[in-house]
C-alpha cells in the first residue's frame, strides 16, 4: 500500500478514513475515562490469536456493564474488511468500546464502538540484546482484570521513569508484585522456575501463550511474586502483544542477575516466535 494511501477506521457503524473518525465531547470516555479497549497484532493481513483477544474484549465490557454493538461473528468480519482495507503489511488493531454519549455527563449512554489500526513497531533485535530497566510505583489498578482505557497513573509517571532512565515501570502493591502498565511481569528463579503474578493482573493473551505452551523450555507456574524475590532474580521479563517476550535487567539501582538478558527469557521469546509463526500459516 502506498505510504499516501489514507487508513480507516470503523466508527459509529461505518468505515470512515481515519482523520475524520470523531466522538462527541459528551462521551463518558472523555469525561470520566469510562470505556475498555483491547489490541492484538495483524501480520501478513492475519489477526493473530484473535478468538483469544475477543473473549477478553467481551469479558472487560461485561465486568464494566457495557454491551458491545455487534455480535461476535460481525465484528470479526467487521475486522476483517479493516485489515483488507488497510493493507498494512505488520500492524495493530485497537478496538475501543466507550460509556457512550452521555446527558448528564456521568450515567452510560449507548457505547460507542472504534476500531483503528495503524503501523506496528516490535522490540529491535538490539533492544533485545540489551535488555530494559524498570522502576517500581506502588498501586493497584481497579478492575485489574478488566482492560479498561484509564492509564492515569502510568502516564503520570512518564516523566518520573525517563528522568531515571528507565523504560517502564513495575507496580507493586505493599511489596507484592503486579504487572506493568502495558505487560505482565515474570521472574526466572535461580531453580530456572518462571513465576507470575497471579492475582490482581489483567489476564494477558501473551501471557496464556507463554503458560499453556505444550513444551516450555523451562517450569512456568503462577503465584505470588514479592520484591525481595525479583531483586533476588536470576532473569526477569515483560510480555505483551507489542512487547512480546522482553528482558528485563534492571530495577531501580538493582541489577538482576549477571546485567544480560538470560538463557531462559531467550528461550520464551524464542517458543513464542514460533507460536506466532504456526498462528500465521
Amino acid at each position: 500500500m502506498p505510504a499516501s494511501s489514507p487508513l480507516y477506521a470503523y466508527i459509529h457503524g461505518q468505515f470512515t478514513p481515519l482523520d475524520q473518525a470523531f466522538l462527541h465531547v459528551s462521551d463518558l470516555a472523555i469525561l470520566r475515562g469510562y470505556g475498555v479497549f483491547d489490541f492484538f497484532k495483524v501480520h501478513a493481513r492475519e489477526p493473530l490469536f484473535l478468538d483469544a483477544y475477543l473473549d477478553r474484549f467481551y469479558r472487560s465490557a461485561q465486568l464494566l456493564e457495557l454491551t458491545v454493538p455487534l455480535e461476535r461473528p460481525a465484528l470479526a468480519g467487521v475486522i476483517e474488511e479493516l485489515i483488507q482495507r488497510n493493507n498494512l503489511p505488520l500492524s495493530g488493531i485497537k478496538m475501543v468500546l466507550t460509556g457512550g454519549y452521555s446527558a448528564n455527563g456521568y450515567e452510560p449512554g449507548k457505547p460507542n464502538l472504534l476500531l483503528t489500526q495503524q503501523p506496528l513497531a516490535l522490540p529491535t533485535p538490539e533492544q533485545v540484546a540489551k535488555g530494559i530497566k524498570l522502576i517500581i510505583h506502588d498501586f493497584l489498578r481497579e478492575l485489574p482484570s478488566a482492560k479498561t482505557i484509564n492509564y492515569a497513573t502510568g502516564i503520570r509517571l512518564l516523566k518520573q521513569m525517563k528522568a531515571q532512565g528507565a523504560d517502564d515501570v513495575l507496580y507493586h502493591h505493599q511489596g507484592v508484585v503486579t504487572e506493568a502498565p502495558r505487560a505482565n511481569f515474570f521472574v526466572v528463579k535461580h531453580d530456572n522456575t518462571v513465576v507470575t503474578p497471579a492475582i490482581d493482573v489483567l489476564a494477558g493473551i501473551t501471557r496464556h501463550n507463554l503458560l499453556t505452551l505444550s513444551a516450555p523450555p523451562a517450569r512456568i507456574i503462577e503465584g505470588p511474586v514479592t520484591l525481595a524475590e525479583v531483586y533476588q532474580a536470576k532473569e526477569a521479563f515483560l510480555t505483551s502483544t507489542t512487547k512480546r517476550v522482553l528482558p528485563v535487567v534492571q530495577i531501580d539501582d538493582v541489577v538482576l542477575g549477571s546485567g544480560q538478558p538470560g538463557p531462559v527469557t531467550l528461550a520464551f521469546l524464542q517458543a513464542l516466535l514460533e507460536l506466532e509463526a504456526q498462528q500465521q500459516r
